[in-house]
């Protein structure tokens, strides 16, 4: 199956970005993270302008349930009648608005991380329609890709990854400045068990939850820890 893979970067905070992936094979659309919800309307216009209709929007997938990847999944499910998968660790979150749910040891900078962003946009709580585990496959959808479990960010973090060997990792990895571990961890020590992980499948390229994709290759060959 033939995938398109669109990066969307969507502002969030000043001077950062957000990236949400919409994922195009023949004749279906997925979307991978919703952007925060004050984006709403950057969003929608990169769907309408990419060509999505109900009728051809087929599943919005959430790697992790914060905010900032999760703000607009509830608007756009209701508009798109389209359903909404994630993993179930990360449900606290989503359903009550708690993006302290199911962290394992938040650190001080963390929970002021947290308190202090969600005061800058409120996630639409909802409850997702299809919950997502290790080896589950997004064929059925229209998105030939499997779902990898790697906490660290958050115990419900998970990893798309396609046959071509393309990851959509949510926010295990980061690439604002170089490819490298993403700055905020729950679990850094999980988050490192997740990496080794990763290094057991054929992965060619990444595509993270901030910055720029970056060839796994050129990560392996400069990661430091």
């Amino acid at each position: 199956m033939s995938l398109d893979i669109q990066q969307i970067t969507v502002p969030f905070v000043p001077g950062t970005t957000v990236n949400c992936y919409l994922v195009k094979s023949s004749d279906a659309f997925v979307l991978v993270d919703t952007g925060p919800a004050r984006q709403r309307a950057y969003i929608q216009a990169a769907l309408q302008k990419a060509g999505c209709r109900p009728d051809n929007f087929k599943l919005i997938v959430l790697t992790h349930g914060d905010f900032d990847h999760c703000g607009n999944a509830a608007f756009l499910a209701k508009t798109y009648k389209v359903p909404i998968a994630m993993h179930t660790a990360d449900l606290g979150m989503v359903k009550d608005g708690n993006m302290l749910a199911g962290r394992k040891q938040p650190n001080i900078v963390m929970k002021t991380l947290i308190r202090s962003l969600m005061r800058l946009s409120r996630i639409n709580r909802f409850t997702p329609d299809i919950f997502i585990k290790e080896g589950d496959s997004l064929a059925e959808h229209g998105f030939d890709a499997d779902v990898i479990e790697i906490p660290g960010h958050s115990s419900g973090s998970v990893g798309l990854l396609t046959q071509q060997g393309e990851l959509l990792c949510g926010d295990l990895l980061g690439n604002t400045k170089k490819p490298d571990l993403w700055s905020i961890m729950d679990d850094v020590d999980t988050a490192k068990a997740s990496l080794r992980k990763l290094a057991g499948h054929a992965i060619k390229k990444v595509y993270p939850g901030h910055g720029q994709p970056f060839d796994m290759e050129y990560f392996w060959d400069n990661y430091s820890y």
